[in-house]
Order: structure tokens, then sequence, then C-alpha cells
């Protein structure tokens, strides 16, 4: 007998062996045993998701073996119509390392995505904070209670270090060296690395542990602690964000915070393959991205000191 389906449920869809949907979940293991962060894997199973609706929408091969460069090219140009550059950038990266993961695993002998070029991407000026606003950003914080003593450490920490956000909520408290000031956080591709941090931060860290040591929840891993538990990314956002609405600074996120941590780092002569090891960098990629607004501040001072139009 045939199965009927549920009424507002979808019937069940075959999988052909050898389509793209397929094997995208012996893909995701293959991630996973990598040691791929979360958020990369999300991201790269998205790629792989959108494009085999688009076939199937589009009457486009879904076998792995027929698809060709034109059906990859026609999907970006289809994500470009529809979203932001970027978007289709990094749908293209996702894409190329899944093509990339079939060509090892043997299902298929070319990567039909060979010399494509990726979306040209505007260069966007990252915004950061001055010296002023991050100063009333951390005067949001002042407090004795729990709450201000957490956000304070958890403001300075991102601004003077400069982690990611995912680092940052991943840190323990026995990742927190006082002795040497850093903090040992996990990166991309699980790789560790010592992000270091001055003597305020280390001050509003301390200030922070000890009123931790009261906490309910103490006995958690976790450093940083919510009503409920360990902090998540969310958490940790929300409080950037209310602590930027509180100073005046509308629509703050983590990131503004790492850009912000490099903007300063560089233009105060911190030196570019420092930056590279503080940051998490492997390629220049990044650095020349993050660190454009510093090399614009420093070629308008170069300008000030040494153009001609003052002597004219």
């Amino acid at each position: 007998m045939a199965r009927v389906a549920r009424q507002g449920a979808s019937a069940p869809v075959a999988v052909e062996p050898g389509s793209l949907v397929s094997l995208l979940r012996s893909w995701e293991l293959s991630l996973r045993a990598a040691r791929k962060s979360p958020k990369t894997i999300r991201s790269y199973l998205e790629s792989g998701r959108q494009l085999a609706d688009f076939l199937g929408a589009a009457g486009m091969p879904v076998d792995v073996a027929a698809i060709r460069r034109e059906h990859v090219e026609a999907f970006i140009v289809d994500v470009m119509d529809q979203w932001a550059v970027s978007t289709a950038a990094t749908r293209f990266r996702g894409l190329q390392q899944l093509f990339k993961w079939m060509v090892e695993e043997g299902e298929i002998e070319r990567s039909p995505m060979e010399r494509m070029r990726p979306p040209k991407l505007e260069e966007v000026p990252v915004p950061v904070l001055g010296e002023a606003d991050l100063k009333k950003l951390i005067a949001s914080c002042k407090g004795k209670e729990f709450v201000e003593r957490r956000d304070e450490a958890i403001i300075r920490l991102f601004a003077d270090g400069g982690p990611r956000c995912a680092e940052l909520v991943g840190l323990r408290v026995e990742d927190i060296d006082f002795d040497l000031g850093v903090a040992y956080v996990t990166g991309k591709g699980a790789r560790g690395r010592a992000v270091p941090f001055g003597d305020e931060t280390a001050r509003a860290l301390d200030r922070y542990l000890r009123v931790r040591a009261r906490h309910r929840l103490a006995r958690l891993d976790a450093l940083w602690l919510g009503t409920r538990g360990a902090m998540t990314d969310s958490g940790v956002r929300q409080v950037v964000k209310r602590r930027g609405q509180a100073a005046g600074i509308e629509d703050l996120h983590p990131h503004v915070l790492r850009h912000s941590s490099v903007h300063h780092f560089l233009s105060d002569g911190g030196q570019e393959g420092d930056a590279m090891r503080i940051y998490g960098w492997k390629s220049r990629q990044m650095l020349d991205r993050y660190g454009a607004s510093a090399a614009d501040q420093r070629a308008r001072e170069a300008h000030r000191r040494h153009g001609i139009g003052d002597r004219i």
C-alpha cells in the first residue's frame, strides 16, 4: 500500500545515489572529522543545499558527474541577483571546497569550478571605533554588580585582544593566564593561540572572576556566565549591542570591536607579522581587509607631513 503523506507534511523525497544531495551528509562527516568550526560547516552545507535546490528547480543536472561549469555559474549569478555579492562569494568558496572534496573522494574526476573566478567584491571600509567611543562604551559598564563586571571584562577583552566572538565565548576560567597576560583561545580549524591583554583588561577580568566566584553557577568551566548557564554567541552579541546602545553606538557587534582592535594596533605602529599571530590569520588576505582603515589613516598622516599642498 502506498504511504499517504500526513496533512501539512511533505511527501518523502527519494534521494538518488550519486546526486548532489546524497553526498552532502558524507561531506558533513568529512568536515567534522577535519575539525572545521560549526559556523564553517553550516555555511558550506548551505552552499551545497542551495546549489542542489537551484539545479533541481531549473531542470539542470543534479547528478554530480553531470554538473558542469555553466550550471555552477548560473547558480552564482542567481545568488547575486537576489543577495549581496558577498553572499555569492561565500557560496562560491563553499562550493569550491565541496567539489574539491568530491575529487579527493573519487566521486568526480575534475571539479566543474576549475579556473572559475570568484565574484569580485567591492572594497567596503570596515567600521572602527575611535578611542572616545571605546571609552564611552566601557563607561556604560561601570558598576560593582555581577553583570557590570562581566560586561566590562567582555568589552575590554574584545577591544584589547580582538578575539573572534566564538573564541571569546569558548573561553574557560583556566584559559586566563594573568602571569603572561594572555587568554588561550581555540580559533578556526581548532588552532589554539594566546590572545594578549593589557593591565586594564587584566584588572577587569580579575574583578569579574571575584564576583563570578560567588555566582550560583560558579562550578561551571565556562568563563562567561548568564542567568541560566554558560553564555552563548547570541548572549555575548546581545551584551555588546546593549552596551553600544547605552553608549550611543547603534548596531554594535563584536566584529566592530575586533576591527577596532586591529586598527589601533596597526595605527600605533604594530607590525603586520605580529598582527597575524595575535588575531589568528594564516594569510594576508584578512590582514589586508582588516588593516585597510589603518593603512588609509597612515597614508593621510604621511600626506600631511610630505604633501606639497601647504608649500605652494
